[in-house]
This record gives structure tokens, sequence and C-alpha cells, in this order.
């Protein structure tokens, strides 16, 4: 889900948005994914399913999640770990593929392809001026990725929200994922909801009060590999002055190791119905995709930005 607020561009990305933490709202439910990852899942007793073994945990899920809650963190802010790859993107805006690099300073980004297609020269053009112009202006570059730095910020604040904000329990008969290989480790399938004793500390956190779905675990990586999450009621975000976001919102939730222990969104697709600022109802669908992940050292953002412009358009 998104703050209906934050509809502009980052001058420093190209975009409003970034894998793991799309909006403020697409951080919540990035924040719930996370959570669930990196679990320390020891057997117990054993249950099969198409010829996959499932192994579930001793300790209660809440225990689980609390100690996931600390180790994610290091994963969304992502310490001495550095991508670069393809960022596809699709909205009401249209069909948008760019080249985009992550530095200790923030991430930026080239837009190369739109509805399929390379862009027009004079779009490539404007691309080349936009990035030219922050090469020598550190304070714009600053400035406008604030924005992801704050969504970074108030990801991990809802992390550690998540686990007295939620009921966990092991989900029944550990269904495992269709394209689960049956030599693969079978999958830790953790069921969510919001525990109705748990009051929100504030606006941003209010969505998790009605948010629930189900989350697939890898155990040996201890990394989230899937999530399924739906909105089962309103919420009201600033009595709803602010938005109102109606029942039947939804997000799923692909993951994937980019390189090394490096995990990282790879796919995501969110339905969305909101009444921003007591306006009109907006109905969002977008869905967002990553790939051709490439490891990178740690480099200044005017390096990532030299980078981006030395490389050719693709063709296709």
């Amino acid at each position: 889900m998104r703050a209906p607020n934050l509809n502009r561009q980052s001058a420093a990305s190209g975009h409003s948005k970034t894998p793991q933490l799309s909006l403020k709202y697409g951080a919540l439910l990035w924040g719930c994914a996370a959570l669930v990852t990196a679990l320390s899942l020891f057997p117990a007793e054993a249950a099969s399913q198409d010829g996959i073994t499932v192994s579930l945990p001793t300790e209660p899920a809440r225990n689980w999640a609390v100690d996931c809650a600390k180790n994610e963190v290091l994963l969304i802010q992502h310490p001495d770990s550095y991508l670069r790859f393809r960022f596809h993107e699709v909205d009401e805006k249209g069909d948008r593929v760019r080249d985009q690099i992550e530095t200790p300073e923030g991430t930026v980004a080239r837009l190369i392809l739109r509805d399929g297609h390379p862009i027009t020269p004079e779009e490539d053009s404007a691309e080349r001026d936009r990035l030219k112009a922050l090469l020598d202006s550190p304070s714009t570059f600053a400035r406008h990725i604030r924005h992801e730095q704050d969504n970074k910020k108030m990801g991990v604040n809802l992390i550690k929200l998540l686990p007295d904000a939620m009921l966990w329990s092991y989900a029944p008969g550990q269904p495992q994922l269709p394209n689960h290989r049956s030599d693969e480790h079978a999958l830790i399938v953790l069921d969510f909801k919001p525990d109705p004793k748990w009051s929100a500390p504030s606006i941003e956190a209010e969505p998790l009060t009605a948010l629930q779905g189900r989350v697939w675990i890898d155990p040996g990586s201890r990394n989230m590999v899937h999530l399924e999450g739906n909105l089962f009621r309103v919420v009201n975000i600033g009595w709803g002055m602010v938005a109102r976001i109606y029942p039947g919102g939804s997000v799923t939730l692909h993951q994937t190791n980019a390189a090394g222990q490096r995990w990282i969104v790879e796919h995501i697709v969110e339905k969305l119905t909101l009444r921003a600022l007591m306006v009109k109802n907006v109905k969002q669908h977008l869905v967002f995709d990553t790939s051709d992940f490439q490891a990178v050292p740690a480099m200044s953002y005017q390096q990532a930005i030299k980078m981006l412009l030395a490389t050719p358009l693709p063709s296709h």
C-alpha cells in the first residue's frame, strides 16, 4: 500500500519507488513480509505433502518473529552490500524499465525501456540531462534521496512493531508453493493476523490492524520466499481525512537470493482502493519486478551515475 501524498518522483533515482520499499505503505507490507525472514527453524515432528518432508519448529511462532525483527533490519539496510539490476514497473503511468544501482549514499537509476521498447532519443536526452545535473550537486541529490531514506526508516520502525502487532501461527498442513521442487528443503509456512489487543502507536502503523496473510520461509537460508497478504476491513488514516483504504486490497510478494546472502524482492503485485484527502476513490494496481542482478562494489553516487551514462541503451 502507498501513501496518497507521496506521488512524486525522485530526481536521483528517476522514480518514487524501490523494490523493497515501494512507497510508505508499500514499506508497511514489505515490513510484514520481511519480519518472517531469517527465521531459525529447528525440526520437531514431520509431516509430508507431495513427497516433501515438512518439519515444524518447536518454539512458538512469535519467538521466531522477535528474533527475525532484529535480523531483518540489517537486510533492509543491506550494509556493505550493493546491487545493480533492472527495475520493471507497471502502474497507471505505464510500463517502464530502469537500470538501477545502489550506493552507500542512495539509489540512482536511468530509464531505459518504455512499454517494452527502448526510450526515444528525446527521452534519453532528458534522462542524461537529469543525471548530469546531479553530478555536480550533492545537495540536490541528498534532498531528493531523503524520500528513499525516510521510507527505509519507516519500514524498520514497522518491523520492530510487528512481533506484538500480529498473532503468528503455523499454517495447517504446511502447504508448499506450486513451483517448489520436491528435492529442496520444505518451506515453513506461517499465518499472521492482527492481535486485537494491540493498538497502533502512529497513523503509519494503523494498516497493521487490518492486515492478514501467509508467508513461506526457506529454512536453510532463513529468508522469506513468498508472501500473500490482504486487507480485510476499512483502514482510516488520520481519522479518514488523510486517506481511507478499503477492504479487498491485496499484495503478492516473491523474494529471491540475488547475490551471496543478499536477498531482494523479485516480484510484487499490489492492488488497492483508497480515497485520498477526502476527494475521490482511486484504484491502484502496481506490478514491480527486479532482474539481472549484479553485485557491485561500494561507490559514490557520482560514480554510479557515470556508470549508468556509459552503458548503451538496450536494443530491446
